[in-house]
């Protein structure tokens, strides 16, 4: 079957379920590209440069010296199954949102989210709640709970294979996501890119009553 790609979206037709097509290879998926390959590349100058994981993640202690860090620690992983699933994750969310609402919009969405999210851990840090101000955190979790949370308010029909198996819709498969903590893992940054990427998603419905979004 040959591919498609949708240059534009009603998004009330979204919202009542009608079927979906779109290209994984069109050339408004480039911003999603340019961004799986900055974190792959940070993370492989991370075992190459000493110390400069701990120099771009996010930390109170720290953050008065290395501002930077408030937008760096989101290309920075612990891990290769840390980056493996963070990059799978805006790959197929990404290479979605970026068609339904187009490269600029997409940008804000990821970048806002990401930086949500980390402004909310800073926030628990200084309060002292669950972590404290010598806690750091990296990944790009924020920002894709934040194309996630958009997602879930402009297609609450869409269906996802929760692990490649169990057909559920996107908003289930969101909250058990996020439910699933792990040792270890910064949920306050999650919690901070989902909310503003349900807010964003709340604005750009409503927006959707005045002219499509492209």
């Amino acid at each position: 079957m040959p591919k498609s790609s949708l240059n534009r979206y009603d998004i009330k037709s979204l919202v009542e379920g009608i079927p979906l097509r779109y290209s994984y290879q069109s050339n408004e998926n480039t911003p999603v590209w340019i961004l799986i390959g900055l974190n792959v590349l940070v993370f492989i100058f991370g075992y190459v440069v000493p110390g400069l994981d701990s120099s771009l993640a996010l930390q109170l202690a720290s953050f008065y010296r290395q501002p930077w860090s408030i937008l760096t620690s989101m290309f920075v992983h612990a891990g290769i199954f840390h980056i493996l699933s963070n990059m799978l994750a805006l790959f197929f969310f990404g290479t979605f949102l970026v068609q339904l609402l187009g490269s600029n919009r997409f940008l804000i969405v990821y970048f806002a989210g990401g930086i949500a999210g980390n402004l909310l851990f800073l926030l628990f840090a200084y309060l002292g709640i669950t972590i404290d101000i010598y806690t750091a955190v990296v990944g790009a979790s924020g920002a894709i709970y934040a194309l996630g949370g958009v997602l879930v308010v402009l297609t609450p029909k869409l269906r996802v294979y929760f692990f490649g198996l169990i057909p559920v819709p996107l908003w289930v498969a969101i909250i058990v996501g996020f439910l699933i903590i792990f040792p270890g893992v910064a949920w306050q940054a999650h919690l901070g890119g989902l909310i503003a990427g349900l807010l964003f998603g709340l604005y750009f419905r409503q927006q959707n009553s005045r002219y499509r979004i492209r």
